[in-house]
Order: structure tokens, then sequence, then C-alpha cells
């Protein structure tokens, strides 16, 4: 039974920040990254400043129609990618690069994390929108790592998504990189050999010769800005992808029995934020420990569990993460309140 509440409007800024940059887009697409670049900083500022958005309500029963927030920002988001490589055409390098960071910003911080949402559901539409989401950022792969991958090896040093204390975000990148794509590969040919399938039914496949053709398709046509641009926002949305993967992790461990197994997931084992517009935009991706302990729970329901709690909400953890000195000195103190000895 739905229990809606006014207080879930709040949730339709996950549609706000994609359409008043589709207008920033059309309107003037030279300054397209100024806009986006003051929303990030005024978010961030806000959240670490002002106490009273550093809580979010709580959760609510189920409410479905919540859902179509993420499915109807899918049209939205094509319609965004479409028209910044039109402009992209016709652009200069600095617009390209400034396309790129809006557009980039939208698809890693919203595009990602929806796609991430409705890759939980149990519905097969909302699973091919996901497909479709992050075929638009060129990391397809992500689709069958973080599912079958991340959720059973989180906090353990075999997953190549959760960052191990003292390690730098810059050391982090290319080990998660490399480790993730190679991983999802190596999990989607043994999820086809168990059925005895070919890959012919793989939707990883599939959705990686589509971003092949999509870029061949701008290069054949001789659109090279729209090719730069359409790479350069995937790249930073996959940045903003695994920062935030750096973050929600940091340093914690989960103890591995004598058998070698990792104990049961906890919520001691996520790193989480609770501050409101974060929460709004990102579907409530900040109260991640009871994500991982619920993975089927939809967004709205998410409660805010007890567990380690990060400095400030992703906005500003981003932008902390990316300087190590600033990062370690913060998290640092935080760790060893939450850090168990091992056993």
């Amino acid at each position: 039974m739905s229990s809606w509440r006014p207080s879930d409007l709040r949730f339709l800024l996950g549609l706000l920040l994609p359409a008043l940059t589709l207008w920033s887009v059309l309107r003037n697409p030279a300054h397209a990254a100024v806009g986006a670049a003051l929303v990030w900083g005024f978010i961030a500022v806000t959240e670490a400043l002002v106490p009273a958005l550093r809580r979010s309500p709580a959760g609510a029963g189920p409410q479905p129609a919540l859902a179509w927030i993420l499915r109807g920002f899918v049209p939205l988001e094509i319609l965004l990618l479409l028209a910044a490589g039109a402009a992209a055409v016709q652009g200069d390098l600095p617009t390209i690069l400034g396309l790129a960071f809006a557009v980039g910003f939208v698809t890693g911080a919203q595009g990602i994390t929806f796609a991430h949402e409705l890759g939980h559901s149990r519905r097969r539409l909302d699973r091919a929108l996901a497909w479709v989401l992050m075929g638009c950022v060129l990391y397809g792969h992500f689709m069958v790592e973080h599912y079958r991958g991340h959720h059973v090896r989180a906090a353990t040093h075999d997953d190549p998504a959760s960052a191990r204390p003292g390690e730098s975000l810059w050391r982090f990148l290319p080990r998660t990189l490399a480790g993730s794509w190679v991983h999802a590969w190596q999990l989607e040919s043994e999820f086809l050999r168990m059925r005895r399938q070919g890959w012919v039914r793989s939707p990883l496949l599939w959705c990686t010769a589509g971003g092949a053709v999509v870029l061949g398709a701008l290069a054949a046509a001789g659109w090279w800005n729209a090719l730069l641009f359409w790479v350069l926002q995937s790249a930073f949305a996959v940045w903003l992808l695994e920062t935030v993967n750096y973050i929600e992790h940091y340093g914690l461990q989960r103890r591995c029995g004598a058998d070698g197994r990792p104990e049961p997931f906890a919520t001691g084992h996520a790193w989480n934020a609770d501050t409101l517009l974060s929460n709004s935009l990102l579907a409530n991706l900040q109260r991640h420990s009871d994500h991982h302990v619920h993975a089927w729970k939809p967004y709205p329901e998410l409660k805010a569990l007890p567990g380690p709690q990060l400095p400030t909400g992703y906005a500003g953890c981003i932008l902390l993460a990316a300087l190590p000195p600033v990062w370690f000195a913060l998290m640092h103190p935080r760790l060893a309140g939450v850090v168990r000895p091992s056993t």
C-alpha cells in the first residue's frame, strides 16, 4: 500500500537538473559548464555549512509511482545528449569541453545513479532502461560487475570497486577501471556458459557493440566534434561514478572466517551521508548501508542506518577525495573509530 508524502516531492529535483542543463545547452552552449559548476558548488557548500540540510526525511513505505521519475529521466538524458552533440558539431574546443563537463555531470551524477537503481528493479523494462543509460556513457559492463560482482564482494580486497585504507583516489582509479572491466566479462562468460547460451544472448555484448556503432557512425559522418564530446562526457561521467565508489567503502573491510568467506555485509561496511539535496538528486544513494543490506529495496524506502558517516554529502566528498592529503586527514580519524581488529 502506498504511503506517499508531500516531502517526497523533493525527488522531482532528479528531473530538474537535466531539464535545466538541456535549457542551458539549447540557449547558450558555450556557457553550459558555468551552470553545472554553480550547481555543484552550491550543493557542496550548503550541505557542508547549513545544518538543516544534513538530514533527509525518513524512508517511507512502498511508493511505486516514484519509480516513474527514474524512467522519465531516460528520454530526458537522450534529448540532452542529442542537443549537446548537435551543439558540439558547430562549437570550438572550449565549448566542447564545457558541454562535456555539463552533460557528463548529469549523465554521471544522475544517469548512472538512476541506472543503478533501475538495474536493481525486478521489472525487465526497468533493467533495459538501465542498460540504455549505461550505454550512453559507454560503460555497459557496470551492469554485470555491480550486481554480480560488487554486491557479492563489497568491502573486501577482492572487490576492485572498494578502496583500501591509505589508497588515494588516483591510485584507486586504474585498479577499479581495469579490474571491473575484466571481472565483468569473466562473470558474463561464466553466466552464459552455465545457461548454455551463446554470446548473441548477452546484453553486455550488445550494449558494448551499440556504443561502438554510435562512435563509428559519428566518425563516418565526419562529426569529429560530436565524437569528442561523447567520449569526454562519458569519461567525466565514469570518473564521477568511480569516485563515488571510492568514497562509499573507503578503508572498510569485512572480516573473513576460517573458511575464507567474508562475514555478511553489515551497516559498518559502507559510508553514509543523509544530506538533503544530494539524497534528493541521487535517489537516496547516500543511504548506502541500507542499500547493500537490502539490495532490492526501492530508493524511497531506504533508511538512514547507524554506521560510518561521511564528513559531508557526495557533492563535497567528491571534491575532497580528489585531494588525497585533505581526504586522508578527514577520513582516517573516522576510520579509526569504525575499523575492528581482524581475527
